[in-house]
């Protein structure tokens, strides 16, 4: 498959809404359908414009391709899930094709030939809260996920123990219904799952516990690996984890959805920490040294004489670190000077004197030099 940008595939700009995208596929898929473009390179490039579609025609990939490129559709998506949910028949509905587009999908792509059999389970997603301490050195812990597993009762074959299925007399065992019709020079072909086997294939008499589907709820326990450095809002997949499919076919994913609680101290910045350290006006212009609690324990940091107000120094390392390994960020402390309060008459003496032989006649800066 080509790693050229899906934009480009279909010739349209990465601000272009659903209905441009789906107008610029169809004018090109008009042009290499097998049905009606024979030419040696028509199926590939039939192929690549049918995954571009299938991409930017869905929300969610789309948002996925425009932050992370081809590498966030590859390492999330299967071939399988590209493609799921997109309805091919009804772009090519009134054009005359005879060849349903499963069976192009399974010549191009080694797709099934039913809907019915390349049904796959849900995703299911899992909240899982840490702290900012966790966040630092990675965290390995048991979850519970409820999902749909296969019956033991049938084995996941949805029929009652000692009873044989039999072929579906209305689809002949295909597990889907075919329509044709013309209209003028128009030939409409409508494929629908069977609606008395449900595109099985098969009828059989349901299996008492699960009635038939397959499968029932249970919870289970898995561990899952949080890396270092973790981000609020990410989501870890565990691939096939989550519900199985109808009568035991491949189960969906689960996605492990991290929920970085708010700390009492720090907020976090991407890779570094921010906080602020109250100070003394004293200790501001004297300097002093001071203890500043990290996520690993206390640190001393040097406030030198003459600090101003808000200044910021910085812990190198100090921070949380960054999902490529590469180090970890800082530490920003912000001191705020404190004002005192509630003075007695013996301190308020003391503050005039010194008044009187550092202050100034206040006037405003110079708007270059505003900080």
């Amino acid at each position: 498959m080509s790693e050229k940008d899906y934009y480009e595939i279909l010739g349209v700009d990465r601000n272009s809404t659903r209905d441009q995208i789906k107008e610029a596929f169809r004018k090109l898929a008009l042009k290499y359908h097998p049905d009606r473009n024979k030419s040696p390179d028509a199926e590939e490039k039939f192929k690549e414009i049918s995954e571009a579609y299938a991409v930017l025609s869905d929300d969610e990939k789309r948002s996925q391709y425009d932050s992370f490129g081809r590498a966030g559709i590859n390492q999330r998506y299967t071939e399988e899930d590209i493609f799921r949910g997109v309805d091919f028949e009804d772009i090519f509905r009134g054009f005359g094709f005879t060849t349903p587009f499963d069976d192009i999908f399974e010549r191009l792509f080694g797709g099934t030939r039913t809907r019915a059999e390349s049904i796959r389970g849900r995703d299911i997603a899992v909240d899982l809260d840490l702290t900012l301490e966790q966040v630092v050195v990675g965290v390995r812990t048991e979850i519970s996920i409820p999902r749909l597993e296969p019956c033991d009762e049938c084995s996941g074959s949805g029929v009652r123990a000692g009873t044989q299925p039999k072929v579906c007399t209305k689809c002949n065992g295909t597990g889907q219904i075919r329509t044709e019709r013309r209209i003028g020079f128009a030939q409409f072909v409508q494929i629908v799952p069977c609606d008395r086997c449900r595109g099985s294939g098969r009828i059989a008499t349901p299996c008492q516990v699960c009635g038939g589907s397959g499968v029932v709820r249970r919870t289970r326990k898995i561990t899952v690996n949080v890396p270092p450095g973790v981000e609020d809002g990410m989501s870890l997949r565990l691939h096939g984890q989550g519900d199985v499919g109808p009568r035991g076919r491949t189960p969906g994913d689960a996605y492990i959805r991290v929920r970085v609680r708010p700390h009492p101290i720090f907020e976090r910045v991407d890779n570094d920490l921010a906080c602020q350290l109250p100070i003394s006006f004293s200790q501001s212009a004297l300097g002093v040294e001071v203890q500043v609690p990290t996520l690993d324990g206390v640190e001393t940091l040097r406030i030198p004489p003459g600090t101003q107000a808000d200044s910021t120094f910085t812990l190198k390392g100090k921070g949380l670190p960054r999902l490529n390994g590469r180090g970890r960020g800082n530490l920003l402390v912000k001191v705020k000077v404190r004002t005192p309060t509630n003075l007695s008459d013996r301190q308020k003496s003391l503050i005039r004197e010194l008044s009187s032989t550092i202050d100034q006649q206040p006037k405003p800066n110079k708007r270059d030099e505003w900080t």
